[in-house]
């Protein structure tokens, strides 16, 4: 705690933590669709919805950065 009671946040570490959490969230996401990648009928479709997993989280990640507050990086976060 800092002086007074008053919790003070490191914002980098902050969003360290919260990029952390935002791979482990896209890796999660992606484990699927790596498979289904791997398999002709269903290459296409896979590849098409890791796109969309790709722009999410490049759209999560860009918005972190900017972040300037907690609350900013919270309600970016899946």
């Amino acid at each position: 705690m800092g002086v007074h009671g008053v919790i003070t946040i490191n914002i980098d570490k902050a969003k360290t933590i919260a990029h952390d959490k935002r791979r482990e969230a896209r890796s999660a996401e992606f484990a699927p669709l790596d498979i289904k990648a791997t398999i002709p009928s269903e290459a296409t479709a896979a590849e098409a919805a890791r796109a969309t997993v790709r722009a999410k989280y490049a759209a999560m990640q860009t918005a972190i950065d900017a972040a300037t507050t907690t609350e900013q990086i919270k309600a970016v976060m899946p």
